[in-house]
């Protein structure tokens, strides 16, 4: 193995040199038999993690790859995606990472927005990515697969191989802090996904003020994310936040099942886990949820969707651990607004994390009293630079200092945040502001719904008027009559939907996000 500098981990300083990647190698020099990762087919040490990372620089490199230019990275969780992200960003390369739930017509389009100039992909996802390339107007130097599953097609190598043919890189590129580091796309749920630039300093920035302040990660802890690395959330639980402090990951290729994630708390027991709403909810109706004795969890984490309150006490009722509930976001790549261990007000986000600012904005840009809905700001050092190649966006989004999230919400007396919706959600009903999320997370409390979206839908007269549609768990029953004043008992009068429809799932993202414009036009359709 090559020696490494042993140069000090330091605060990234604008105009000074930092590369995230090399930032990382060096926080672990004194643990290189620590595992990192565990994954479905093995085990990866920090030692090895490093060695790898700079092959694979090397590797790219010597493929064509210049500097700044983009790499499309498509591939299931496992040891070979931090090595492939790391790898570029050790080389001054800008991995664009992608979601691995997406159609042939998605890849095409990033293909030829990003403009990559290789792909890292998985061998399970190769089909896919070559029927997207096919369709695209772009050609790439070369696709490293890893994990092949059959022969490589012409122009594409095996990563472990690349790997293999070249010696470490020597040195990180001299990138700094505000120099492009990583692509994500955005997760819109209408119209092309945004291809979200950030520097080498963000993650560091997400490790900083929250990962270890404010979830305590450490080097003794086991951290297993059902959020995948493709996602800005997965990438501060499964990369940024244990690499900076030299924990263990579990990763998982397959999707977040309730059997799944449990199979993964009692064979490998971590000790912090990440998910999200939906997940918690399919997780506490199972039958097969473990009992509190049979894993060692100290911490959940949830971002992506509030958390009903319901869900929340649930789960610490069951296993005497806290769900910490937070919203971060593409745009600010982490949580920037969260509950704090030990200080869980179930039904809120919490507070603001140290290093961001927040404020609520009425829709003319002024100050919202406390009591009152309103726009949410952000200001932090994990910002975005823009959407590439999209400035309209980016002008209304990041907005000088200040990044616009598209979220509402409500500062109530204690200083603690309500989420009261999407900016584009909010629904006026009689002339009064009305939280569809409110309304859902009262649906889910009754015994037996599982799932509940709430939309607005305009009656005869053009009026809006709130519809939800529900999920029922299974073998249950309920009906339209009951669960409306089931809501009436519980939330002010004018707040329950006026009707109701019972579906068998909701319409989501590839990232698990209710897609009411689906729901909207369900409805539409059925006139």
């Amino acid at each position: 193995m090559t020696a490494l500098s042993s140069t000090t981990p330091h605060t990234p300083i604008s105009g000074a040199p930092f590369n995230f990647a090399q930032h990382l190698i060096e926080c672990n020099l004194a643990r290189p038999e620590k595992t990192a990762y565990i994954d479905d087919v093995g085990t990866v040490n920090y030692g090895q993690l490093a060695e790898r990372i700079r092959r694979l620089a090397a590797g790219l490199l010597a493929a064509g790859v210049r500097r700044e230019e983009r790499v499309l990275l498509l591939m299931h969780d496992c040891s070979d995606w931090p090595v492939s992200f790391l790898g570029a960003m050790y080389a001054g390369i800008v991995p664009v990472a992608v979601n691995t739930l997406l159609t042939r017509e998605d890849y095409a389009y990033m293909l030829e927005h990003s403009r990559a100039q290789a792909v890292l992909v998985s061998g399970t996802l190769l089909p896919m990515l070559q029927e997207a390339m096919a369709k695209a107007a772009h050609e790439v130097r070369t696709i490293i697969v890893s994990r092949p599953e059959a022969a490589l097609p012409e122009a594409s190598v095996a990563l472990d191989t690349l790997i293999a043919q070249h010696a470490p890189l020597a040195q990180p590129a001299t990138t700094g802090p505000d120099d492009p580091g990583f692509w994500l796309y955005s997760s819109g749920s209408t119209g092309r996904p945004k291809g979200t630039l950030h520097t080498h300093a963000n993650p560091y920035w997400t490790a900083e003020l929250y990962g270890k302040p404010v979830l305590g990660i450490s080097e003794r802890d086991i951290c297993f994310s059902a959020a995948k690395l493709f996602f800005a959330y997965g990438l501060g639980n499964g990369l940024s936040f244990p690499l900076s402090v030299g924990a263990t990951v579990v990763l998982m290729a397959e999707r977040p099942t309730p059997a799944a994630t449990f199979k993964r708390w009692i064979d490998h027991q971590p000790t912090v886990f990440f998910g999200a709403p939906t997940g918690f909810a399919g997780m506490l109706a199972s039958p097969d949820l473990p009992a509190k004795n049979q894993v060692s969890l100290r911490l959940a984490s949830s971002a992506g969707e509030a958390l009903p309150a319901d869900l929340g006490e649930r789960f610490t009722a069951h296993f005497g651990v806290e769900i910490i509930d937070g919203i971060g976001s593409t745009e600010m790549l982490h949580i920037f607004l969260s509950n704090l261990p030990g200080k869980v007000r179930y039904g809120t986000t919490g507070w603001p994390v140290p290093g961001y600012e927040l404020e609520l904005r009425s829709d003319e840009g002024g100050a919202v009293p406390d009591g009152d809905t309103g726009d949410l700001y952000i200001k932090g050092p994990s910002a975005a630079l823009m959407y590439w190649g999209n400035r309209i966006k980016s002008r209304e989004t990041f907005q000088g200092a200040w990044t616009k999230s598209g979220d509402k919400y409500v500062r109530n007396a204690d200083g603690t945040y309500t989420y009261s919706g999407r900016s584009d959600d909010m629904l006026k009903v009689s002339g009064i502001y009305v939280s569809p999320f409110e309304v859902e997370a009262t649906l889910v409390q009754h015994p037996a719904v599982l799932e509940a979206a709430v939309v607005g839908i305009p009656d005869t007269q053009g009026l809006t008027k709130t519809k939800a549609y529900v999920v029922l768990k299974s073998g249950q029953q309920v009906s339209e009559d009951q669960l409306k004043a089931f809501v009436k008992e519980r939330l002010a009068p004018y707040k329950y939907p006026r009707s109701i429809e019972f579906l068998a799932e909701l319409p989501k993202t590839a990232t698990g996000k209710i897609q009411r414009f689906k729901l909207r036009d369900l409805d539409g359709a059925a006139k």
